[in-house]
């Protein structure tokens, strides 16, 4: 795609070319096309089903802006350039801790570290600005974006492997005005990154969001992005990193995934582990920004970094899970072991088990999971730095709200604890009444250890307590709401729990620390159904066709196994009895369906 030429500056100053839209022959519309509006953008998109558009992820795309600026701001401040974002206060305050004294302030002058001269501003060019990558950008709709709200940007490069959608991203760029800063590009993702592997030609910023999962970008991702640089990634594949089919997750991932209620948390920790260990095989390492788990997807921010020393510690940071399948008890097992000896670092084998060959709660076997990243899966100084940049200046996303939700409970969680438990699956193992959250988490403060809650699942209780202490809390919390012991099954769980005195007297009085800051202010903190038939969209065809109505249709049609609904009870001596048939039919002439042997099914018939 042909560009016009830019016009440069020379100097330390940035590129700028403002567009002038008087200048610029108007883009119209193709039959069958309309126009989608999303944040600054407005985007041409057909009818027909040939480029992929969910309109459910805005909240990833806003929250995917939101993270690049401030990583832009980090980044050009070094480079001696202030970015500026429209509606934003002239310096964003985390908190009050962070108002600097006169003299912080002369030290930071000192140091060189005084405010830059030199500014970029949403929509403009800048040399010394970050180069974006999109590898598989469909419509554009989120690298255009890039170009209208994210300031301090060199080059957005939207690619896709369809020239339908190459063509339409170079139509959306000139329909916004932006064809000066977003570039199209109609070529494999994976060879487009690898022919950018030198060092002065890697991209600061790479986006990753395919349709299903991004494993087989991933090696050439970590070695395209430049030192320090930003990598972004999204997986769709939320049913194989859940646990439901643990082997194909391992051929993707490197990890098998297993499933229990932290499935979701797993499933970030199992793409981070993927991430460094393909880092790793070219002395490369990650450091996570943030990790969230949205509804049907998740989505990672980590900064990647060369240094063979680091990537020494790449086994201490990654564990297997021991799960027990009868009350969901785990535990965590290094790969391998770091200690310091003086200025040195010693590496050697890690030690374990950490279980025996039973659970020590209920007798039961363990599974085996992982491996998976067991280090934090956020930076929170920079988590803060985002959640204060959207606060003050809602009105630049259209899900701010959630955004800052989400963003203030990831600030709130454990960051040091891996996984959760839920407190309706403690309950359901003994059968017993579930206990309001509050209480359970004041039980876990009162009786010395920390807790928060997960923004990856509603009723999460993060904690640096052992399982045998939930299980005691549980046990006290029985003994007020007590089970019907007769009708437990003495080789249960709940019995072998139940069994067991517990080892500390619980208080469930309520502490005014047990309630998050989030939950008080009632945050918007979890996705509400947006639409029906909300969740993942259709693949795109490249023959095209509607798909808007037929597609409903279809899944309603095959939601029911009949053609035809059976309301009347009668009607089903129209239907031959299958235990008769195998000759192992008890109800004789009460049965509801036909004895017949010469009778077929109506359905087969018609």
């Amino acid at each position: 795609v042909d560009f016009s030429q830019l016009t440069q500056r020379n100097g330390l100053s940035c590129n700028l070319q403002i567009l002038n839209k008087e200048a610029t022959p108007p883009v119209g519309l193709l039959p069958g096309e309309t126009v989608v509006k999303e944040g600054r953008a407005s985007i041409l998109f057909p009818n027909a089903n040939e480029v992929f558009y969910n309109p459910v992820q805005e909240f990833n795309r806003d929250l995917t802006c939101a993270v690049i600026t401030e990583f832009a701001r980090d980044l050009l401040a070094q480079r001696g350039v202030k970015v500026v974002v429209p509606g934003e206060k002239e310096r964003v305050v985390v908190s009050l801790a962070e108002e600097m004294n006169d003299a912080d302030v002369q030290m930071e002058e000192k140091n060189g570290a005084a405010v830059p001269a030199v500014t970029a501003a949403v929509g403009e060019k800048c040399e010394l600005g970050l180069r974006v990558l999109e590898g598989l950008a469909a419509s554009g709709l989120r690298s255009v974006r890039f170009a209208l709200e994210v300031p301090g940007l060199q080059s957005v490069t939207a690619n896709d492997f369809s020239a339908k959608a190459a063509a339409l991203i170079a139509r959306n760029a000139q329909y916004n005005g932006v064809e000066h800063l977003l570039q199209a590009s109609c070529r494999d993702a994976s060879m487009l990154m690898y022919e950018k592997r030198g060092k002065k030609e890697r991209y600061d910023v790479i986006d990753l969001d395919p349709y299903g999962s991004p494993s087989s970008f991933l090696d050439a991702a970590v070695q395209a992005v430049s030192e320090g640089g930003l990598l972004c990634v999204t997986c769709t594949d939320m049913a194989v990193m859940a646990g439901n089919s643990g082997e194909t997750c391992y051929s993707k991932y490197g990890s098998v995934s297993i499933k229990a209620k932290y499935c979701h948390e797993m499933a970030l920790r199992i793409i981070l582990h993927s991430l460094d260990q393909r880092a790793a095989v070219y002395q490369r390492y990650i450091q996570p920004l943030l990790s969230v788990s949205v509804d049907f997807y998740i989505r990672v921010f980590v900064r990647v970094f060369t240094g063979q020393a680091t990537v020494k510690n790449s086994a201490s940071k990654q564990a297997l899970v021991y799960n027990c399948v009868g009350c969901g008890s785990f535990h965590l097992q290094r790969m391998g072991r770091r200690t310091s000896n003086g200025k040195h670092m010693k590496y050697s084998a890690a030690t374990g088990p950490p279980v025996g060959p039973e659970c020590d709660q209920c007798g039961q076997r363990h599974q085996l999971g992982g491996p998976i990243w067991a280090e934090p899966i956020h930076n929170l100084a920079f988590v803060q730095r985002v959640l204060s940049a959207v606060s003050g200046n809602p009105s630049r996303f259209g899900t701010s709200k959630r955004i800052e939700g989400m963003l203030s409970m990831v600030t709130e969680e454990l960051e040091d604890v891996p996984l959760y438990y839920t407190v309706d699956s403690l309950s359901s193992t003994i059968h017993c009444n579930t206990p309001p959250l509050l209480q359970f988490r004041s039980a876990l403060l009162h009786a010395g250890h920390r807790v928060s809650l997960s923004h990856a699942c509603k009723n999460a209780i993060k904690t640096d307590a052992s399982p045998s202490v939930l299980w005691d809390i549980m046990r006290c919390w029985e003994k007020t709401n007590p089970v019907k012991r007769e009708k437990l099954s003495q080789t249960s769980p709940a019995f072998k729990i139940l069994s067991t005195e517990p080892g500390l007297e619980a208080c469930f009085t309520v502490r005014e620390d047990a309630n998050p800051q989030s939950r008080k202010r009632h945050l918007t903190r979890f996705q509400e159904n947006p639409q029906a038939f909300w969740g993942p969209k259709a693949r795109a065809k490249s023959s095209g066709g509607s798909i808007s109505m037929d597609l409903q249709d279809k899944r309603k049609k095959c939601q029911n196994k009949r053609k035809n609904q059976i309301t009347d009870s009668s009607q089903l001596k129209n239907f031959p009895c299958k235990r008769f048939k195998q000759g192992t039919c008890t109800h004789g002439d009460k049965c509801c369906y036909s004895h017949d042997t010469e009778q077929t099914n109506p359905e087969k018939t018609e």
